[in-house]
């Protein structure tokens, strides 16, 4: 049943908006009107979505998703509702009744609807990858298949959660860092556009002989004056070109193997990679998904192409016989104690339990990289910034002390 968009005036005279499903907007205004509503506007929500379909992915810069954050949240709820014996469609239903979130409650809708023509959870979770990627999806359908449908959603949501989180710690160490850049730039630009004009035209009119230092920032200030739009246009021309290329897989390759290789943040990236690899792969291995298949998924999670493309060889490798922990040692980047935890999994039969410590252990670690991250940034951005504010201020303040001293010769 298609979902639309409306928006109408109550009985009061109060401007209402939400989204509302029917077979066709003439049954969406009479559901609307039964409602008491005078729809002024309507809209397919379908269509909606293939003109944001048909917008170049270049120019796409990923605004955050609406309500994908609370994907975790519904997803505990739905487990407690089916639990408490409530068949799914009602669940759903309960689900979009409570939802906040316009588009997060089309999706709602939209599965709710397709339950109810006969398709599967899964199959109908699917049609929504924007806010459940392939590894919810087969977690459902192995779920399904089973008969524990609740208890892989309990698990699906202690999965996000427990990502999130990582997530949201490393965002909060480095947001100080950067609200440093931030000011510092602010107050250079500053600076550069009102301070050091102004100073130059005081020296000018003296007719004294301007130190080196000055007549270097006055051509970098002359040049960021004249120039600045080729300046923001090259900035954005080669933005645009890194995103173009990431879309090739050898230069995405490229691109996160020297990420690694970074000093301090590279450590930084491929322990969060691993723990990553690790739980999620747990995840899907207790909610009874293959191995083979948990590997194919697993590949598109880490978020890197370099362990993506190891995961990918250790797939190709248990297809030919072997197992997961020898590959996986002989790649060279995960690192060594990983490969033996999961081999002593492997040969005990707990390769589940053996990576869930691999992902607490590495969590820790990846909380700890973060603060040392963060410890060396924030001296380093502290001395870059006192030594490019120290530059103008000198270079200012050099002609006018020698204006000052030539006028007390005089006197």
């Amino acid at each position: 049943m298609p979902v639309y968009d409306y928006k109408g005036l109550s009985l009061t005279g109060e401007t209402r908006t939400g989204i509302i499903d029917a077979d066709s907007p003439r049954e969406a205004r009479i559901k609307l009107r039964s409602q008491n509503l005078m729809v002024t506007d309507l809209s397919s929500r379908s269509e909606k979505v293939r003109r944001d379909k048909k917008k170049t992915k270049l120019l796409d810069f990923r605004r955050g998703l609406k309500g994908r954050g609370e994907v975790p949240m519904y997803t505990r709820q739905l487990a407690t509702l089916l639990k408490a014996g409530i068949p799914l469609a009602q669940a759903m239903a309960a689900l979009i009744e409570q939802c906040q979130t316009a588009d997060l409650e089309a999706a709602f809708r939209d599965i709710r609807e397709r339950l109810t023509q006969g398709l599967s959870f899964a199959e109908a979770l699917a049609y929504h990858p924007e806010y459940f990627v392939d590894l919810y999806v087969n977690m459902v359908k192995a779920g399904e298949a089973s008969g524990s449908l609740d208890m892989v959603l309990d698990r699906l949501a202690d999965y996000l959660q427990r990502q999130a989180s990582i997530k949201n710690k490393i965002t909060a160490a480095l947001a100080y860092p950067f609200v440093m850049i931030v000011v510092g730039i602010l107050i250079v630009i500053i600076l550069m556009a009102w301070v050091v004009p102004k100073v130059m035209q005081v020296v000018e009119q003296s007719g004294q002989q301007v130190p080196a230092i000055t007549q270097a920032l006055k051509a970098i200030a002359d040049f960021l004056g004249a120039y600045w739009w080729v300046l923001a246009g090259s900035i954005l021309f080669l933005v645009l070109l890194h995103r173009f290329l990431l879309q090739r897989a050898e230069y995405r390759y490229r691109v996160d193997k020297f990420k690694l290789r970074i000093p301090v943040v590279g450590e930084l990236f491929k322990k969060s990679a691993v723990s990553r690899f690790a739980i999620s792969m747990s995840t899907l291995l207790k909610s009874g998904v293959p191995v083979l298949e948990a590997l194919r998924i697993v590949k598109d999670i880490v978020n890197n192409a370099v362990l993506a493309r190891v995961l990918d060889t250790v797939h190709k490798r248990i297809i030919e016989g072997t197992d997961i922990s020898t590959p996986i040692k002989k790649s060279g980047v995960f690192p060594p104690v990983v490969g033996y935890m999961i081999a002593v999994g492997e040969q005990s039969g707990q390769l589940e339990e053996m990576l869930d410590r691999v992902a607490e252990a590495y969590d820790e670690e990846v909380e700890v990289q973060t603060q040392k991250v963060t410890s060396m940034l924030e001296p380093l951005l502290i001395v870059g910034m006192a030594l490019v504010v120290g530059f103008i201020v000198i270079s200012v303040m050099l002609p006018i002390l020698k204006i000052s001293d030539i006028r007390n010769i005089r006197r």
